[in-house]
């Protein structure tokens, strides 16, 4: 039974438009926004062609279908109990970034109800404190839908690999959609990310690890516009007895809990490390936990500051 399935979901103004464009550039067959209850006829057409005719699927899922939401979780575990190979991708984005991306769009959120009542003006035309009073109003309605959409959409989060969106690009989000999918399904999947602490702690993240204590290169003038990826950069941060034993401890707990991680059928697992500018001593960091683990199985490397830059 040779069939992928991605399953696509997430916050509504998280960037699912961009990743099914993504998956459809990828070569799936892509659905978007199909009810839930239509999932397994459409899995049942795709297995019955012929070997060589069958594609790859995506299928985006969101709080539209709010109702049938509960039936996801049986459906998917039956797929994967049936050897369909299902990968599910959640992705999420901070609610100042939803706010800011609805305000810009000028979309209403599918939660939010058309015919909301409005809080009336008081004379013709409003007056400036009435409009921010307003738009104060609204801003908050957004808010309590949001945090509503992730109440129902929590448990479809747990079992999925996040992708926290609120800093990215268009074209960074379809790199790591990518990446996301092309890993192998059957094995967990470690994403080692790198950040900046200026820029907030991804919301995707698992494990968090600071590494700002460590020896910084910026304050070498030949260091600072280079990166953790840089060959001067990574021979410097390997001749500090500090950066070795911190990538040291970091492998070791992460040994030590993976079978557990495995045995909870986790399948993504996302560990951040973090410095002040996601350039140098992050960026190294996470390079040589992937050149340790991807010996050990699936290790993707996402540099959230550098991937938006390149």
């Amino acid at each position: 039974m040779s069939l992928d399935v991605v399953f696509l979901t997430g916050i509504s103004g998280s960037g699912k438009s961009v990743a099914i464009n993504a998956l459809e550039d990828a070569g799936y067959f892509c659905v978007d926004n199909l009810p839930p209850e239509l999932l397994r006829g459409l899995i049942t057409l795709e297995l019955a062609r012929p070997e060589p005719q069958r594609r790859r699927v995506a299928v985006a899922v969101d709080v539209r279908s709010a109702q049938s939401l509960p039936s996801l979780m049986p459906i998917l575990a039956e797929l994967k109990a049936e050897g369909v190979r299902v990968k599910s991708v959640f992705l999420d984005a901070s609610t100042d970034a939803l706010v800011r991306r609805f305000s810009e769009t000028r979309r209403p959120h599918p939660l939010l109800q058309a015919n909301q009542p409005t809080r009336p003006f008081v004379g013709i035309p409003p007056m400036p404190d009435q409009m921010d009073e307003q738009l104060a109003y609204q801003d908050q309605a957004l808010i309590d839908t949001i945090n509503l959409e992730r109440e129902l959409l929590e448990p479809l989060r747990e079992v999925s690999a996040v992708i926290d969106t609120s800093l990215l690009r268009p074209a960074q989000l379809r790199t790591w959609v990518r990446n996301v999918v092309q890993a192998e399904p059957s094995r967990l999947t470690l994403v080692f990310e790198s950040f900046a602490y200026k820029q907030g702690v991804p919301m995707d993240a698992d494990f968090v690890f600071d590494v700002r204590m460590l020896p910084n290169p910026y304050y070498l003038k030949e260091l600072r516009p280079l990166t953790g990826r840089d060959q001067p950069v990574i021979d410097y941060l390997r001749q500090q007895p500090e950066a070795a034993e911190m990538i040291d401890q970091i492998e070791t707990f992460l040994l030590r809990w993976l079978p557990t991680l495995e045995g909870d059928q986790r399948s993504y697992v996302t560990v951040a490390l973090g410095c002040t500018g996601g350039q140098h001593r992050s960026v190294y960091c996470v390079e040589q936990l992937v050149e340790r683990f991807v010996k050990r199985g699936v290790a993707l490397a996402r540099h959230r500051e550098q991937d938006a830059r390149g």
